[in-house]
């Protein structure tokens, strides 16, 4: 198990969250989680202007990123866009999560950088199949140390 790097989900919807995190724990994931409510919350962590919870972004951590697209304040593409932008945090591996499964958003997510897209599946069934898919892919991934 990969449990060496933290798992940062950001996503608008609180019970989406939830979902994510109950099902890669069901999976096996024993990454440490933390949760970002919007773009603007990710981004300030990641620039290390805040803190979340006792965690402080910085050197020498390994994040992989769960971000959701359609969100209030700041859209996941614009998360994407500084993420990418900067020569450090441009390795964090990003999938994006998102309830939209329109094929020019998803080239467009990859087009920005994105290392994968998940569109979230309608029925909750089919939503918690792909997030036990998603468990099974993280255990095995190696993810990069930010500097």
């Amino acid at each position: 198990m990969n449990d060496e790097f933290n798992i940062l989900i950001v996503d608008d919807e609180e019970g989406h969250l939830r979902l994510i995190e109950k099902n890669l724990r069901r999976a096996g994931i024993n990454n440490r989680i933390l949760f970002f409510k919007d773009g603007r919350a990710i981004l300030d962590f990641l620039f290390g202007t805040v803190k979340s919870g006792d965690e402080k972004s910085g050197k020498n951590k390994s994040y992989l990123l769960l971000l959701d697209i359609r969100m209030p304040c700041m859209s996941g593409e614009e998360v994407l866009i500084k993420i990418k932008a900067d020569p450090e945090l441009r390795k964090i591996p990003v999938i994006i999560i998102s309830t939209m499964n329109d094929p020019e958003e998803v080239e467009r997510c990859h087009l920005l950088g994105c290392n994968n897209y998940i569109p979230k599946p309608a029925s909750y069934d089919d939503f918690e199949k792909a997030l036990e898919y998603l468990g099974l892919f993280l255990s095995i991934i190696k993810v990069p140390t930010i500097r």
